[in-house]
This record gives C-alpha cells, structure tokens and sequence, in this order.
C-alpha cells in the first residue's frame, strides 16, 4: 500500500480502512507525503469519532494532529486551519457532553447499546465504516465490513427481553426503510461486493456487567 493507495480509499469513503492502512505507513515512514497523508485522513476521522460520540478517541487524535502541526504546517496554514477547526469542534462536543445527563431515559439507553455493539464488532474483526447513517428520514445504525461482505446493522436495546424480544421491533414498516436505505447507500458508495442484513440485540442497562448480546445474521428483509 502506497499514500496514494490511502487517497483512493478515502475517495471511496473507507475512511477507516483508509486510516487503518496510513497508520501503518506512518509508523516506518514519517516524510511529508506520508505526513500529509496521516494528518487529513486523521482529521476526517476526528470528526467521524464526533459524529459517533466517541470524545474520548477524538481527544487522543486532537493531540496526535498538534504533534504532527510541526511537519505538515504549509505557507497558506491550511493545515494550521484544519486543526483549529478541529479543537473547536472537539472543545464543542466535550461541552455538549456534560448535557448528556439530560438526555431522556430511552436515548441514553440507545447510545449505550450502540456503543456496546460497535465494540462487539470491532473485537470480532469487523471494521466499523459509518455509524447513524441517513438517507432522507432513514437510518442505518452501523455499517461494518468483514472480509469481503459489507454488514448493515440494526440495533436494538431493551432493558429486558420479558415482554417481547428486541428483534420484534424490526417490523414490516422498519424493515422496508431499512431495505431504502441499504439500496441508497450501495449505490451511493458504489458497493460491488456481497452484502447483508443482521440484527444486534443488547439486553440490560449501563451499569450491566454482563449485558445480553445476541447477534443475527442475514436477516432476510427483501419481503419487506
């Protein structure tokens, strides 16, 4: 893999794989193509991790970004510019996470949920490639990729399974919106490899030790 090779991923919207990969050319390789390189790919994922609640990685890529300022810094501070921009929006986010306490209950448990798949995901190998995707009034939850298969992820969280299980909340409507929304994203990122819909099941509350993870896969929704 070459910077240029990292670009072309960016391009096609694999940020993580994009970062992933310039990561590893930093590491043996600090000249200032491979610099540049690192240092946009790790603004574009700053504002992924943001986008994605993730303050605390977001922090540690702000101060990864102020070490590299010295080696990238060009004559018309764009550079300088993008970092900035950077440590307003992650001061922003910091401030804004104070609020959470106000949040109402059923929000709180939804962010909570989520966070525990997309760490469920990354520990079985999954790269997590969006997070709260829209297309129109619809939504994605996750989209990870797995070798060669892109996964697009529902997830449900209950403080309890007693009444009816999660899944039973991907109903007809919902699965319809979700089928919308998967099409509008395989065209829109030009996907031409396998795909598939699973369900991601979180049982419990924050606090929970051991919460109920159940994962379905490839659910088949084309009925819908």
């Amino acid at each position: 893999m070459t910077v240029w090779d990292v670009y072309e991923l960016q391009r096609k919207g694999l940020l993580e794989e994009a970062y992933s990969t310039v990561r590893e050319l930093y590491a043996v390789n600090k000249d200032r193509n491979t610099s540049l390189a690192m240092f946009w790919i790790a603004v574009d994922i700053l504002a992924k991790r943001l986008h994605d609640h993730q303050y605390a990685e977001a922090q540690l890529i702000l101060r990864a970004l102020e070490r590299m300022l010295p080696r990238v810094e060009d004559e018309d501070d764009r550079t300088r510019g993008a970092f900035d921009q950077c440590k307003a929006k992650v001061d922003e986010a910091t401030n804004r996470k104070t609020s959470q306490a106000e949040k109402p209950d059923h929000l709180k448990m939804g962010i909570w949920g989520e966070e525990l798949v997309v760490a469920y995901l990354r520990e079985k190998g999954y790269v997590i490639m969006e997070r709260d995707w829209h297309s129109g009034h619809r939504d994605i939850d996750i989209i990870a990729r797995k070798d060669d298969c892109v996964v697009f992820v529902e997830v449900k969280t209950r403080r309890s399974a007693f009444f009816a299980a999660p899944e039973t909340a991907v109903n007809y409507q919902k699965q319809r919106n979700l089928r919308r929304a998967i099409n509008h994203y395989v065209k829109y990122r030009h996907i031409d490899c396998r795909f598939q819909f699973d369900i991601i099941t979180v049982v419990g509350q924050p606090g929970d030790e051991h919460p109920d993870i159940q994962h379905l896969e490839d659910v088949d929704i084309t009925r819908a």
